[in-house]
C-alpha cells in the first residue's frame, strides 16, 4: 500500500490522501479526548486510557509506518507525522511517540525473530514500547553512555540507570542503548538490546515532570540479556540509535507544533472576544503583532519538521533538518505559548483555566531530545564544513 506514495519532489503540503487522514484524525480526537480525560490521565496510575489507545489500533494508527508483512501499511513517516501532530493538538494522552520510536527501530534494523515477535502486536494495540538513552549526562551523544555491560557466557549482564523513560510503567519491550566496548576507530562501542520492563532486576521510579507525564528512572540490576535481544550488530548500535533518535525528535516537532498552533487559535480567538476600553484587544496594535508572530513561528515549525521527515522518507540524511526544526521548535513553540498567556492575563495561569495545558507541555517538550543549543552547534559544524557527518548525537569536532 505504501509503495508509490512517497513525493519525488518536496512539498510540506499535505497530499489529498494525507489531508483525509489528518481531517479523520482531528475529528476523532476532537470528539474521544477533553481537557477533562487529560486531567484524569494526570492523575491515572498508567497515565493513558487502553480503551482509547485500542480505538487508535483499530483505525489502524499504530501500524500506519510499520511494514505491511508484519500487520501496518507501510506509508511514509509523514503520514504518522500528521497523526502526530494531531494528538499534540488535543494532548492526547497515549504513549504512541514511545511506541513508535521504538518500533520504527525494530523495523529497521531488527532481526526477523524480532520484527515478528514484537510489531504485529504493536499494530494490534496489544504492545506499548518505549526507549532507554539518557543517562545522568543528557547530552545525545556517544561518550555520555557509561551504563556497565558484562560479558556473560552466551550473553551479558547490564547495570546502570536511564533517566526520563517515557511510559516505563506501561511498556512491555524497552530498547536500551547500553555501552559493551571502549570507543574505537571502528565503532562507538554502543550495543542496542531489548529488555522486559516487568524481568528481574528491573525497577523504576517515577519522576515528577511539568507536563505531568509518565516519565521514569530506570535501575537495571544484573539484567541478563542474549543475543536474541541484541538489535543490530554488537559494538555498532549507535548508527542505530542516532536514527532512532532522529526520528523522535522529528516525531516530537510534529507533537510540538500541533500543540501550538491549538494554542495559538485560542490566543486569537480570545483576543477577538475579549473585549477592554470599548473594543476587542485583538484591535490594538501590540496583540495584533504578537497574533502575527504566533503564525509566523507556528508555520516555520511546520515548514522544518516536514522538510526533515520528507528527507528521511527519501532515506536521505536528514541530521541537520532535524536539528533545525528542533532548535527552531524549541524556541518558537516556547514563545507562541507565553504570548497565548499574556494575551490571556492572569486567567491564563489559573489551575482551573485550560491553557496553561497546553503551556506545560509545550514548555516540557522544547526540553527534551536536545537543546537549542546542542541543535544549532550542530547545524553551525555543518555549515562552517568541519569534519565529518554532521547528523544528531554525533559531537563536535574539535
Amino acid at each position: 500500500m505504501g509503495e508509490g506514495i512517497a513525493k519525488d519532489n518536496m512539498d510540506i503540503l499535505p497530499s489529498e490522501e494525507e489531508q483525509l487522514l489528518k481531517n479523520a484524525a482531528r475529528e476523532f480526537l476532537e470528539a474521544e479526548v477533553s481537557t477533562a480525560l487529560v486531567r484524569e490521565m494526570e492523575l491515572d496510575e498508567n497515565g493513558y486510557p487502553p480503551a482509547l489507545w485500542q480505538q487508535m489500533a483499530d483505525l489502524g494508527w499504530l501500524g500506519l509506518a510499520i511494514p505491511e508483512q508484519y500487520g501496518g501499511q507501510g506509508l511514509p513517516l509523514t503520514y504518522m507525522g500528521l497523526v502526530m501532530e494531531e494528538l499534540g493538538r488535543v494532548l492526547a494522552p497515549v504513549p504512541l511517540h514511545s511506541t513508535m520510536v521504538a518500533a520504527l527501530t525494530v523495523a529497521e534494523s531488527g532481526s526477523e525473530e524480532q520484527k515478528r515477535d514484537l510489531l504485529p502486536a504493536v499494530c494490534s494495540g496489544s504492545m506499548v514500547m518505549t526507549w532507554a538513552v539518557i543517562e545522568r549526562d543528557p547530552r545525545l551523544i556517544p561518550s555520555a553512555i557509561v551504563q556497565q555491560t558484562q560479558p556473560d557466557g552466551e550473553g551479558w549482564i547490564l547495570n546502570g540507570e536511564k533517566m526520563f523513560v517515557d511510559n516505563f510503567n506501561v511498556a512491555r519491550s524497552c530498547l536500551v542503548a547500553a555501552r559493551t566496548a571502549p570507543a574505537s576507530d571502528d565503532n562507538e562501542g554502543i550495543s542496542l538490546f531489548l529488555i522486559d520492563p516487568n524481568g528481574v532486576g528491573v525497577s523504576q521510579t517515577p519522576l515528577v515532570t511539568i507536563a505531568k507525564d509518565k516519565q521514569s528512572r530506570v535501575s537495571l540490576n544484573n539484567v541478563r540479556v542474549t543475543s536474541t535481544d541484541l538489535v543490530g550488530e554488537l559494538h555498532n548500535g549507535w548508527p542505530i540509535v542516532e536514527r532512532m533518535l532522529e526520528r523522535a525528535t522529528a516525531l516530537l516537532c510534529c507533537q510540538m507544533l500541533g500543540a501550538t498552533r491549538k494554542d495559538a487559535d485560542m490566543a486569537i480567538e480570545y483576543a477577538k472576544n475579549r473585549v477592554a476600553f470599548g473594543r476587542p484587544i485583538a484591535a490594538f496594535q501590540s496583540i495584533q503583532h504578537m497574533c502575527a508572530d504566533m503564525i509566523l513561528f507556528t508555520d516555520g515549525v511546520q515548514l522544518l519538521t516536514y522538510e526533515a521527515l520528507w528527507k528521511m522518507d527519501q532515506g536521505m540524511p536528514a541530521g541537520v533538518e532535524v536539528s533545525q526544526a528542533k532548535a527552531f521548535a524549541n524556541e518558537k513553540c516556547e514563545a507562541v505559548v507565553r504570548q497565548s498567556q499574556v494575551i490571556h492575563g492572569g486567567i491564563g495561569f489559573m489551575m482551573e483555566f485550560d491553557l496553561h495545558l497546553w503551556l506545560r507541555r509545550v514548555s516540557a517538550w522544547t526540553m527534551r531530545l536536545g537543546t537549542t543549543f546542542d541543535h544549532r552547534a550542530r547545524i553551525a559544524s555543518a555549515l562552517l564544513d568541519r569534519p565529518g557527518k554532521v547528523r544528531l548525537g554525533l559531537p563536535l569536532p574539535v
